[in-house]
């Protein structure tokens, strides 16, 4: 079919319009779409939709992954103006207005709605992810949960070695927004709680929580107050505050912090990455085919 045989088809037939993605922002949008005369068609790596929010409960433990996803399909039961498909996109042809699946297939759209959501931001130290994982995905929540209940069990057994057994309960968590906040108060609450006289060798309580933030507050984007009492939360749960740090140096045995007061290396197994995201790369391939002489989009 030409282009412009599919653009008159477009004319004659419901506007169709393709949503990648299936977070927040995409599934809302469809339920919202879904009610107007427009087909609908949702693509997502995933077929299920991630409560995103809740990714550090099950990182710590306290929820099952199953308790935080759901079937992107059974929201649209009812809607047969609405498909999805579990697909990867590999591109985007603007000038013929199709969206490239990696699976070999092409969808036409009349409109495009990107939706794919944020990714960890390194800030030009992209090495750092594998020794300190962000949490943006189930599979990274898992990841995270083993690394965290692994540090205790190491800790166990080289209790003998008392440097290697603290350096195995010291997690440094990079950025105090939501999600360092929330990890941090998790993993104190693991350590001072909930783990309390499970081990015999070493004492749970005995982690090192720490919190290094670049600002001179915790949760910075909220107001005065709601952060103030969230760093005192965060205190009464044995959480360290490194405010008016930055993270300068990753290993897989410690890490450099550096502030006003100088630099010090802290001896830890467990390292955390919180301090910011990016934009998916996906937005960037499609305005690159918009700025190659692509028309529309």
């Amino acid at each position: 079919m030409s282009n412009f045989e599919k653009r008159n088809d477009a004319v004659t037939h419901k506007p169709r319009v393709v949503i990648i993605g299936a977070g927040f922002a995409g599934l809302n949008c469809a339920k919202k779409l879904a009610r107007k005369n427009v087909e609908i068609t949702i693509v997502d790596r995933r077929n299920f939709h991630l409560f995103q929010p809740l990714l550090y409960q099950v990182a710590s433990g306290s929820l099952s992954s199953g308790d935080i996803a759901s079937p992107i399909r059974s929201e649209f039961v009812n809607k047969t103006n609405v498909t999805v498909l579990q697909a990867e996109v590999c591109g985007f042809n603007c000038e013929l207005r199709e969206v490239q699946l990696c699976e070999g297939e092409s969808l036409p759209y009349d409109y495009l709605i990107l939706a794919t959501g944020s990714h960890h931001h390194y800030f030009g130290q992209d090495d750092w992810e594998k020794l300190a994982p962000g949490l943006k995905t189930l599979e990274d929540a898992l990841e995270m949960r083993s690394r965290i209940l692994s540090a205790f069990e190491e800790a166990e057994l080289a209790a003998s070695d008392k440097a290697r057994s603290m350096a195995a309960l010291t997690f440094v968590i990079v950025g105090g927004g939501p999600t360092g906040v929330e990890l941090a108060g998790t993993i104190g609450e693991l350590a001072h709680q909930t783990m309390r006289g499970e081990f015999r060798r070493v004492s749970p309580t005995a982690a090192r929580i720490i919190v290094v933030e670049n600002d001179d507050r915790v949760l910075p984007m909220f107001d005065r107050a709601l952060s103030d009492k969230a760093g005192q939360f965060l205190k009464q749960l044995g959480v360290e505050l490194k405010l008016g740090y930055k993270v300068t140096d990753i290993t897989d045995h410690d890490a450099e912090l550096t502030g006003d007061a100088g630099t010090e290396r802290i001896p830890c197994r467990t390292g955390v990455w919180a301090a910011g995201s990016k934009a998916a790369a996906l937005g960037m391939v499609v305005d690159g085919r918009r700025g190659s002489g692509g028309g529309g989009g």
